[in-house]
């Protein structure tokens, strides 16, 4: 069944044509304006959502994020990408340090990785044991029935991509100066157990696909679509309407009263460009 799902992938991507820029560009643009609406709706009636991202790397999790959210209020829409537990955190219940940062009414938390991390590097990477995977799997349905009990609206989404694909991009980035720093060296041990993470992944899957917290699987290989299809699918499970405002007048400005601009003493960048 997994080759089967891999090969329906595979031939989709092929099949389907670039999404050329300015295309992709327009769509995204009508997306953004839909988001300003929802984080309005949010706003008014103090919703609570929270996003998890997941994937291998290079499956696109960043580039997402980014879409989603460069049109809207960093202070409604928060991205949260933790660290590496500290030895404090790694004493503590193990999604403890996540805990504070799920949204209050009026937010949306987006996780760049989240408690998932448990399922997959650190299972993967041995820095668990496989009792406290187990564990972790399951219990971690449990902790989402309480988030959404809570009134958060839980959205999971898996960006899966294939691994000619991953290779093409973890390439790209050695070449690139600007994308250099998202190579790290265990990106590159990761990249080599493919296969182990699979296993993770299906585990994961099958331990915490929920009927109150699913896993909503996003084909990643064309990232442009991928973008559009999940912002479309994001904005479909959470009800929203547009927030009545006033309409928005720019006021007269005051005269000057006397003042002049003064010839500044400090320095100015210079105009190269």
């Amino acid at each position: 069944m997994a080759k089967d799902k891999k090969k329906a992938l595979k031939r989709k991507s092929a099949e389907s044509p670039k999404l050329k820029n300015k295309d992709y560009l327009e769509q995204l643009r009508g997306l953004h304006v839909e988001l300003v609406k929802l984080q309005e709706w949010v706003k008014a009636k103090g919703i609570k959502v929270c996003i998890v991202f997941e994937g291998r790397d290079g499956a696109g999790k960043g580039g997402t994020i980014k879409a989603l959210t460069e049109r809207v209020s960093p202070r409604v829409f928060r991205v949260i990408a933790l660290p590496a537990p500290t030895d404090r955190e790694k004493s503590q219940m193990y999604v403890q340090r996540y805990l504070p940062h799920l949204p209050a009414a009026g937010e949306v938390v987006i996780f760049d990785r989240s408690w998932y991390n448990r399922a997959g590097v650190e299972r993967v990477m041995g820095f668990c044991t496989k009792e406290q995977v187990t564990g972790f799997l399951r219990a971690i349905p449990l902790v989402e029935r309480a988030i959404v009990d809570s009134g958060v609206i839980l959205l999971k989404y898996w960006l899966e991509v294939s691994e000619e694909e991953q290779t093409r991009r973890l390439q790209a980035r050695i070449k690139d100066g600007r994308k250099i720093w998202k190579l790290t060296p265990m990106d590159l041990k990761s990249y080599s157990r493919w296969y182990d993470y699979s296993r993770a992944r299906d585990d994961m899957f099958k331990a915490s696909d929920t009927e109150h917290a699913p896993w909503l699987v996003a084909n990643s290989n064309d990232k442009r679509r991928a973008r559009l299809n999940i912002i479309t699918d994001l904005l479909s499970r959470i009800p929203y309407k547009k927030v009545a405002h006033e309409k928005v007048i720019l006021p007269k400005r005051q005269k000057p009263g006397g003042y002049r601009d003064p010839d500044y003493p400090h320095q100015r960048v210079p105009e190269k460009f």
